[in-house]
């Protein structure tokens, strides 16, 4: 059994979505973020990094997003995650993931996470101010030049589209309009119409 710990709207779904795509067994366990449960003994015992998501296995625990995709694809390889036997298109796929968690989740934590990197309430101030333009940057290259189509890879599905799914949904809160880049725009409609990505978002709101 696999044991996710996540948050409700966190980029923990990603991995939900890919759990829930593998075929592997799980089970989720919720954490109250607001009320900083994640900085807790219980779950720094877990995830020292006092983050979501951590993935709990039977050789022991896997935490960073991209990590854990690359584990789930690899313990699942019928599923057909992740392009395992090509390496080209592997480090395709791997890259496209690392672009989401050191650019693109970066880029939108400075809308609400100023505190990371900065002091001075002006600082934050100018960070919310600054994050559509950079999310919108992000997104252009995305449009333009990352996304094949219809999913990540081409053809081929992979566990960089739950990924481009998280962060797309939160172009909104980003003011950010997703119709403003018609592939990542229908790529996001696709992926709402696959049944793990429905399973893992009825799982989180029934959580």
């Amino acid at each position: 059994m696999n044991t996710l710990y996540f948050a409700p709207g966190s980029c923990a779904l990603a991995s939900h979505i890919t759990l829930a795509e593998s075929g592997l067994p799980y089970e989720l366990k919720k954490l109250n973020t607001a009320g900083g449960e994640q900085r807790s003994d219980a779950y720094l015992e877990i995830n020292p990094k006092g983050r979501v998501p951590a993935l709990v296995t039977g050789k022991g625990v896997v935490t960073e997003t991209v990590a854990i995709l690359g584990y789930i694809a690899q313990a699942a390889p019928e599923a057909n995650l992740a392009p395992l036997s090509d390496p080209f298109l592997f480090a395709k796929m791997q890259a496209f993931n690392a672009y989401m968690a050191s650019t693109v989740h970066v880029a939108h934590a400075h809308g609400r996470r100023g505190y990371r990197w900065a002091d001075q309430e002006t600082s934050f101030e100018d960070m919310k101010n600054k994050l559509p333009q950079v999310m919108s940057d992000c997104f252009r290259l995305i449009e333009d030049g990352m996304l094949e189509g219809p999913y990540v890879l081409g053809e081929q599905y992979s566990t960089a589209d739950p990924y481009l799914f998280l962060m797309s949904g939160w172009l909104k809160s980003d003011s950010v309009e997703i119709a403003d880049f018609p592939r990542v725009h229908a790529h996001y409609r696709l992926m709402l119409e696959r049944p793990a990505v429905q399973k893992a978002l009825a799982e989180e709101r029934a959580a």
